[in-house]
């Protein structure tokens, strides 16, 4: 756990924190607590009266939560996803603030067991709860082509998704993909025109992950739920790392905190109550984070605050 937790860099920290504006008596929700870098400088700046919840997909992460925080009277831990944090009896009395953190965090990358990464051939799982749902090595044993060509299309954005989804379903009849160096080495052979500087077997990950873990729906319900409890003057902090997850934060936070436009020559027309307020634009890492932690690039921050309900 020790040398998980040092290898593992939380990204745009200070920023992040301080987006939260924390009070000391405040009670605020960590949906990512990966190893606890967000949490710990959070909890630096809680009082006694303070509370801190925090929850996590991994069964890793969440050990190391209970562990490190379990005899901390102001700490609580969940065992699950963000997606389902309003349903947590311990957010009913309202939040200040909710922090996300999205995607795979670096020690599920680091660790070849997950699954996530083709640097190191191991069983190819790639779930973030390891105790339910579908590996992706299953997924790909029983999917059709159309339905993996389509996870590749549309959640990494791949070129070759087809013809690689083709050569999956092909490979599969003689002998089911189960490792991480099998499917990578079939995307570099079906995509042997690859781009300059990445993997060829990058995007199809990527998507893979995204498709297991419901990545995406998990980000729309987790963000409908922190709009849910968050108080008035609460804080939505989310990092996101790729333009699928951004633009998700990005219209959400939009579609919330302004009205839609109007047409020339008609009505203003009808909408819901306006519940959030954008805090700024979008922040990006600065180059000296970069350089000391490459992952950090493709970071994006986006900020809102929760407006009074309306009557």
């Amino acid at each position: 756990m020790k040398q998980d937790t040092l290898k593992h860099v939380p990204v745009m920290l200070a920023e992040a924190v301080d987006a939260l504006a924390v009070k000391p008596d405040g009670v605020y929700l960590d949906g990512t607590f990966g190893r606890g870098g967000h949490a710990r400088e959070v909890l630096k700046r809680l009082g006694a009266g303070g509370r801190l919840l925090l929850l996590d997909r991994d069964p890793q992460a969440i050990a190391m939560a209970r562990a490190e925080f379990g005899q901390d009277p102001r700490v609580q831990v969940r065992h699950g996803s963000f997606a389902d944090l309003a349903e947590w009896d311990a957010t009913e009395g309202g939040l200040d603030g909710v922090l996300l953190d999205i995607g795979v965090s670096s020690p599920q990358l680091d660790d070849p067991q997950r699954g996530f990464s083709f640097q190191a051939d191991a069983p190819l799982d790639m779930r973030m709860d390891t105790t339910q749902g579908e590996s992706a090595a299953e997924f790909l044993a029983r999917a059709s082509e159309e339905a993996i060509a389509d996870v590749l299309y549309n959640y990494g954005e791949e070129r070759m998704s087809r013809r690689i989804a083709r050569w999956i379903v092909e490979r599969r009849q003689d002998q089911p993909i189960r490792t991480t160096a099998e499917l990578a080495e079939l995307c570099a052979r079906a995509n042997p025109k690859r781009e300059p500087g990445k993997h060829p077997a990058t995007r199809t990950f990527q998507a893979l992950r995204i498709a297991v873990n419901g990545e995406l729906d998990a980000l729309e319900r987790g963000l409908a739920g922190a709009e849910r409890r968050l108080k008035p003057g609460g804080r939505l902090v989310v990092i996101s790392f790729h333009s699928l997850e951004d633009r998700i934060v990005k219209q959400f936070i939009r579609g919330r905190s302004q009205p839609p436009p109007a047409r020339r020559g008609l009505p203003p027309p009808q909408h819901a109550p306006l519940t959030l307020r954008a805090l700024g634009n979008a922040r990006l890492p600065g180059d000296e984070e970069i350089e000391h932690n490459p992952r950090a690039r493709s970071a994006v921050l986006r900020v809102a605050e929760r407006l009074e309900t309306a009557a």
